[in-house]
């Protein structure tokens, strides 16, 4: 598989799209006055013990309070699980690091258990074993890599344990010493500003999203590096020189006039997964609905009839669906649960087939997934692990109209309820008074044409005249109803 990264920096935010095999699967955007926090190591203080929840809130000086739950925290796993209060108390103070964004209206998620990334390695100072990526899979390896941080560790007095990261697979022992000599410094130097800040203060922040990316995407696979900034590529290049020597060359200016996303058509792929619809090139289609408890994603045959019998249609509709779904998951970045109606097939052998494509699908994803059952109905359950907000959620806001729900009330809805506040109103007053309503213009219109013989008969019912008012401002909801 050939992988590029495409880096596009402007002053208010970075965007970095992954393409393999020229298509984009995934996209990261960092803005400049919003950064992740996810890798975030803070010195923060205890607010509240949830004692049913076995959980805490931690003031780390962000917006809202952060959550920390007894089975993110450092306590000997051979014991039975302590009670929260056996371990935290209020004005307790703790260094913490951030596993999860502030998602919507949640608070950061933290563990106590820290855990610091290099290129090959990850240190997590109070953990217990050495592991290796499941991803490298032969065991000759394996036992290398173990034998190697075995050594180095033990030469360098790293406490806890240190885990090998995929990219790991077949790197000489010098270049892992150098990681993790770059890891006992780091270790180091937060041990030594724990001691001194004062608290709720950062410690130490993760790296940027260029060098980020660089750190945890780049591998054997990776032809180029393109990015559109000299000062970017200036400090990329210093940063690869230090950490990935193997992409030092991968590293270049991109200079054309043109934007470098649309190279590979990556504005046009972010406006469409921003579209609940996903055409498929067969004719068929995807439906996805992503909602604050769970992402719904609907397949279709739609226009496609190219299959010998029906029951062929639907399995080329599902296989190529299974294609569609895992590339828009990662380029979404759909998090949480996620139920996938696959179109029902007749044939045993078929519904295996599709299942077994998309496991395969599902492989190329960094995130974590798993499918957990596919039910009595034919629905695929499956969960992806959710660590940052998902693209809808980045560059979207609810909509003010309809408030995230999708839909608004018709004009001729709305016309039924004022009919309802005049008579509500009509009883609560006795002056004879008219009443003058102030609407949208689709409703007022409505009022004015459709609705007339119905206004007034509500005119003679209330004994009032009734008069209308346009307002350009409001939503099609909106209305007031005035005492004139």
């Amino acid at each position: 598989m050939s992988d590029e990264l495409l880096i596009n920096v402007t002053p208010m935010e970075c965007r970095v799209a992954l393409i393999q095999n020229g298509t984009v699967n995934e996209l990261f955007l960092e803005r400049t006055v919003k950064r992740g926090l996810v890798g975030n190591i803070y010195k923060g203080k205890v607010v509240r013990v949830l004692p049913g929840m076995q959980a805490a809130f931690v003031d780390i000086g962000l917006s809202r309070t952060a959550f920390l739950h007894i089975n993110d925290m450092v306590w000997p796993r051979n014991q039975p699980t302590p009670n929260v209060f056996e371990l935290l108390q209020p004005g307790q103070i703790l260094t913490v690091q951030v596993m999860k964004d502030m998602l919507g209206t949640k608070g950061a998620r933290l563990s106590t258990d820290l855990s610091i990334p290099s290129r090959y390695l990850v240190l997590m100072p109070y953990g217990h074993h050495t592991g290796v990526s499941q991803r490298i899979e032969a065991e000759e390896e394996r036992d290398r890599l173990r034998s190697i941080i075995e050594n180095i560790q033990t030469e360098h007095k790293l406490p806890g344990s240190v885990i090998v990261r995929t990219a790991a697979e077949g790197i000489p022992e010098a270049d892992i010493a150098q990681d993790m000599a770059y890891l006992a410094k780091l270790w180091e130097f937060i041990q030594r500003k724990q001691k001194v800040i004062a608290v709720p203060s950062l410690i130490f922040e993760e790296l940027p999203l260029p060098q980020r990316v660089i750190r945890d995407l780049a591998n054997a696979d990776t032809t180029k590096i393109s990015v559109d900034s000299r000062e970017i590529h200036a400090k990329l290049q210093e940063f690869v020189m230090e950490f990935v020597p193997s992409m030092q060359n991968k590293v270049i200016h991109y200079p054309g006039e043109r934007p470098i996303f649309d190279l590979y058509n990556v504005e046009d792929d972010i406006q469409k997964a921003l579209q609940t619809r996903v055409a498929l090139k067969s004719g068929g289609y995807l439906m996805i609905d992503q909602t604050e408890a769970m992402t719904t994603i609907d397949v279709n045959t739609g226009s496609y009839v190219g299959g010998r019998t029906l029951e062929d249609t639907v399995f080329k509709t599902n296989m190529e669906a299974t294609q569609v779904i895992a590339r828009q998951l990662r380029l979404r970045n759909l998090g949480g649960i996620i139920i996938i109606d696959f179109i029902d097939m007749q044939e045993a052998q078929h519904r295996e087939d599709v299942m077994k494509q998309f496991d395969r699908m599902l492989e190329r994803d960094h995130a974590k997934t798993k499918i957990t059952q596919v039910s009595e109905l034919g629905l695929v359950e499956m969960t992806r692990k959710r660590t940052r907000e998902s693209l809808e959620h980045l560059v979207c806001e609810s909509c003010s109209t309809c408030q995230g729900r999708g839909y608004v009330k018709t004009a001729e809805t709305v016309c039924y309820e004022i009919f309802r506040e005049i008579l509500r109103y009509a009883r609560a007053f006795e002056s004879k008074s008219g009443f003058t309503v102030v609407a949208h213009p689709a409703v007022i219109d409505r009022l004015l044409t459709a609705e007339a013989p119905a206004v007034a008969d509500l005119e003679h019912f209330v004994g009032r005249v009734i008069k209308f008012q346009v307002e350009n401002l409001y939503t099609q909801e909106q209305y007031d109803i005035i005492l004139s």
